[in-house]
């Protein structure tokens, strides 16, 4: 990580630019229905201001957490902040980001603008080439996943790391006051729900990326999130690495690696990674993956027939899945799932469309 430290960040964060840009991100998608977000954007010139004042004079105080279940992609606590909360924390993303991207290196994929799983999955592919040139047959996979990520990351430690780089007081108070709101919920880890949250687990995994590239010299490592997948030229290197990454998270980071998702392999057995099952000449989706859209599509004409689903919802719902069915070899099982599911069919673009008349005649 670059040595350079960030002084004044805290004008940007404050600047009625920004926090209006913060406010407007806010009010996007289903978030703009919520009871706190509708009062808020009912005076919004007026409570923009009032917060900008606020976080001026030292006065803004986290107005805690409204927890929920998520159920997708599994099952998950998820404690999110209220709307006032959620503008100060887009707000202050947005300077961080300027300051931390630059930093991480460029094999880090979860929550970074232009990366995502799909390019973690291109890439991997691309090493799995590489490495085979380079190591042979010979060649391993590390693939390491640490326990409870986001619930087992150490507070302390997150601020020690974060001031390596910020030496803004103001700024530094302010991310020290969002990251403690958390004591509410529990003495480790960062609310899945707070925007912040994302960054911020960035840039302590990038503690992590920056020992394994610099210190391990590992050519090739990548990671989404705490998903770790890094390919070595030997069984006896990934076991030494293996332990050496494992020691470095307890130690350094406070982490705890998860004993079942965390093993080496060889590279001929490819690996399960990111939603696909991935091998050096091809891709496939997962057994989970197929599993799911299979349930959903059985669901779709009963639930449209009874109004609880609509017809473009459910497109919508099928054409996500199908764009992401598309990074692997899925041709055979899309074409299965369409003989299977008649009123599902593809227009002259390749879309997937549902046939509604099909469904009202009741025959599935």
């Amino acid at each position: 990580m670059s040595k350079t430290r960030f002084n004044n960040l805290f004008e940007g964060i404050i600047d009625i630019n920004n926090l209006d840009w913060a406010f407007k991100k806010s009010m996007k998608g289903k978030n703009r229905f919520n009871r706190d977000a509708i009062i808020f954007s009912a005076n919004e010139t007026h409570n923009i201001n009032k917060l900008r004042q606020q976080l001026i004079d030292g006065t803004y105080t986290f107005s805690g957490y409204k927890r929920f279940m998520v159920h997708e992609p599994k099952e998950r606590i998820i404690d999110a902040p209220y709307h006032v909360d959620k503008v100060v924390q887009l707000a202050t993303d947005r300077v961080l980001k300027r300051v931390y991207q630059p930093a991480f290196i460029f094999d880090s994929y979860a929550c970074l603008d232009g990366k995502g799983t799909h390019k973690a999955v291109k890439r991997v592919s691309e090493f799995f080439k590489r490495a085979s040139v380079d190591f042979g047959k010979e060649a391993f996979i590390i693939k390491l996943d640490v326990r409870r990520f986001f619930y087992t990351v150490d507070r302390p430690t997150l601020k020690t790391i974060v001031r390596k780089k910020i030496k803004c007081r103001k700024t530094l108070s302010l991310i020290d006051h969002i990251i403690d709101s958390a004591d509410a919920i529990d003495p480790l880890g960062m609310p899945l729900g707070n925007t912040l949250s994302q960054l911020l687990t960035n840039v302590y995994m990038n503690e992590f990326d920056q020992f394994c590239k610099r210190k391990l010299k590992l050519k090739y490592y990548i990671r989404y999130a705490d998903d770790v997948i890094s390919i070595v030229k030997n069984k006896d290197e990934a076991l030494l690495i293996l332990e050496t990454m494992s020691y470095f998270l307890k130690t350094v980071l406070k982490l705890d690696v998860h004993p079942g998702k965390s093993r080496v392999f060889p590279i001929e057995q490819g690996v399960n990674a990111y939603g696909f099952k991935i091998y050096r000449t091809h891709r496939l989706l997962r057994d989970d993956s197929k599993k799911k859209i299979k349930r959903k599509t059985k669901k779709m004409p009963n639930l449209i027939r009874r109004g609880k689903l609509s017809k473009e919802t459910a497109e919508t719902m099928l054409n996500s899945w199908y764009g992401h069915a598309m990074y692997g070899s899925s041709y055979n099982f899309v074409e299965k799932l369409k003989r299977r599911n008649p009123f599902i069919y593809q227009d002259s673009k390749g879309r997937l469309k549902i046939d509604e008349n099909i469904i009202k005649e009741g025959v599935i």
